[in-house]
């Protein structure tokens, strides 16, 4: 089943975790209308401007498999409305351009430039809450060992 042109549920819910301890992730009716709605909206608007494939490195998390990972227990990724996305991948673009094409370009509830560099984040986390999004933005970095969250 194809949540937009160029992505699939398979990518959009496929978990090594998942995979290696037996944990179901499919998604619900609802969360799969949610996924249909970020992939339309977010994911599908970056692959047709920049002409490259783009990788879903966690997409669709079940309540088990979010908490089998060690998950936000309100992650939006059990709801079916977040994408972590990684350009390293591929090596065509940088998560940088990604991130920035959401921020200048795209509607979405949240926006996160998730560690890395100054200049360049591991992956780019990017949720959309169809109706209500909030276009937050932030940057995700590590202080004595725990994620801490600032205003980007």
């Amino acid at each position: 089943m194809m949540l937009s042109k160029n992505l699939s549920l398979v990518e959009a819910t496929k978990s090594a975790t998942a995979i290696k301890h037996g944990i179901a992730n499919d998604p619900t009716p609802e969360h799969l209308q949610n996924l249909k709605d970020l992939a339309e909206n977010v994911f599908q608007p970056i692959r047709d401007y920049f002409g490259v494939p783009l990788a879903v490195s966690s997409g669709y998390r079940s309540e088990a498999l979010n908490q089998r990972i060690g998950g936000s227990k309100s992650s939006q990724h059990m709801q079916g409305k977040a994408f972590d996305l990684d350009a390293h991948i591929f090596g065509k673009i940088t998560n940088k351009e990604i991130f920035d094409y959401i921020k200048d370009n795209l509607d979405f509830d949240q926006l996160i430039f998730e560690f890395g560099t100054d200049e360049e984040p591991d992956w780019v986390h990017v949720s959309y809450n169809k109706g209500n999004n909030r276009g937050q933005i932030l940057k995700a970095f590590r202080a004595k060992g725990k994620t801490v969250y600032q205003i980007y």
